[in-house]
């Protein structure tokens, strides 16, 4: 692994890219400490101190703290992430979207145009709402957050997040176009590490002033282990289908008679469902979590659904895992065709045993994805689920279960991969599998 390091400087290129991606992160992190203005910081921070568990906890963890620090970019990625999940379900539906995205590339840059106005419309929805919800809150001591409530600040407030999330977009466009990985999950995966060494050092306070005993922190980090050991076992797991390719005749020579597989990701779809399904969650509920205190008294059954979403409750996880299995199944859909996998490979001669080219291929093909699939998102759904319900249990004050550690896990590797492609590509050994060298041949 020291080795790979050492490579990546030997590229120019790749070296490039990942310099880019680091000051495009630095520049999102130093982002997060831009306050919003017109508001009172430290009533601002005592409010959150003594809110700092369930949804509120996990929209703050997400925005990698903008949010309790009512930033700029408080509002963090998720409508982004929201809009391109509408966006992807209209796909679907209206046959407009769909012709676009069979048009290549200029579609695809006309549904980057649309995601980008349903994330601009979202946020000012959202800005509005938080900036309702602010006026009507107040500190410990009784004070209002809000220094100067009024019209003022509430368009100031929704300029301000909607700008922030537009910046925050266009980051994470920079990243994946001219840096290294995914953009949008690289800034959330920012934000969860981020918020690590403060986690660490509440628990820490926490044993030492008894709150908490030294077996249960043993036992939560044990937990962590196993679940990050799980995480990466299972997303490099694969379902391998034979394919046979047969011998032709080109002159005098023989080609094919090869052997190989096609292989299929158990989990095809990554963190994407998590994060999907997270983002879902937390817009209508980042809207109510700010709704002014008189409006909750009013209709208390707005407390009460904001209580029973709130992770580790049973209405929470049943939602989440539903909308995970969902967002699993739906993203395979997208992302991997059969019937196209089929048609490539019956072009090409190649045919897998026992089963017929074209549409018996094709069922076959979709048939195993969809049970792995399966498995895929009952994955999922335990790894960001139960030890959530179990941290719960122990009363952590702070949140970070397992959905955060599936994104941070799953982006790690996902980086790690696409750095490994790069240096493999240039004949540079890589980080993961010296088995995988090649052979000394060709290599600078």
């Amino acid at each position: 692994m020291a080795g790979g390091f050492q490579n990546i400087s030997k590229i120019p290129e790749l070296r490039n890219r990942m310099l880019v991606t680091f000051l495009l992160l630095a520049v999102y992190r130093v982002g997060v400490n831009v306050p919003t203005p017109g508001i009172d910081g430290s009533a601002l921070t005592a409010f959150f101190e003594r809110h700092n568990q369930g949804m509120l906890g996990m929209m703050d963890m997400f925005s990698g703290g903008a949010l309790g620090n009512m930033s700029v970019f408080a509002l963090g990625i998720m409508p982004y992430i929201s809009a391109s999940i509408i966006l992807q379900l209209l796909t679907v539906v209206i046959p407009y979207l769909e012709k676009l995205k069979k048009e290549g590339e200029a579609g695809r840059k006309k549904i980057t145009q649309y995601t980008r106005y349903g994330t601009v419309l979202l946020s000012v929805v959202q800005g509005f709402g938080i900036a309702v919800g602010l006026e009507k809150m107040t500190g410990p001591a009784g004070g209002q957050i809000v220094m100067q409530p009024g019209w003022g600040f509430r368009l100031m407030t929704v300029i301000t997040l909607t700008a922030g999330t537009a910046f925050l977009m266009w980051l994470g466009e920079q990243i994946t176009e001219r840096g290294i990985g995914n953009g949008i999950s690289l800034i959330i995966f920012a934000g969860i590490v981020a918020s690590m060494p403060s986690a660490t050092f509440n628990t820490l306070r926490l044993m030492q002033t008894g709150e908490m005993a030294p077996i249960t922190i043993l036992f939560i980090l044990a937990l962590m282990v196993a679940v990050v050991g799980g995480i990466i076992f299972m997303e490099r797991a694969q379902r391998r289908i034979p394919v046979q390719y047969p011998k032709r005749v080109v002159g005098r020579k023989m080609y094919g008679g090869q052997s190989t597989h096609l292989p299929l990701k158990v989990n095809t779809a990554g963190v994407i469902p998590a994060i999907f399904a997270s983002s879902i969650l937390m817009f209508p509920l980042t809207i109510v979590q700010f709704m002014p205190q008189d409006m909750k008294d009013a209709y208390p059954i707005i407390d009460t659904l904001l209580n029973a979403l709130g992770p580790g409750h049973y209405l929470y996880n049943i939602v989440y895992v539903a909308l995970i299995i969902f967002f699993c199944f739906f993203y395979t859909a997208v992302t991997f065709n059969p019937i196209d996998v089929a048609d490539n490979m019956k072009k090409q001669g190649g045919y897998i045993p026992g089963i017929r080219p074209g549409k018996k291929t094709a069922e076959h093909i979709d048939w195993v994805l969809t049970r792995i699939t399966l498995i895929g998102a009952l994955y999922i759904s335990a790894v960001c689920v139960l030890p959530t319900i179990l941290i719960y249990q122990f009363n952590i004050q702070f949140y970070f279960g397992g959905t955060a550690l599936l994104i941070v896990v799953g982006v790690a590797l996902d980086l790690v991969g696409q750095i490994e492609s790069h240096l493999l590509a240039r004949h540079y050994d890589g980080f993961l599998d010296k088995g995988k060298k090649l052979g000394g041949r060709g290599r600078r």
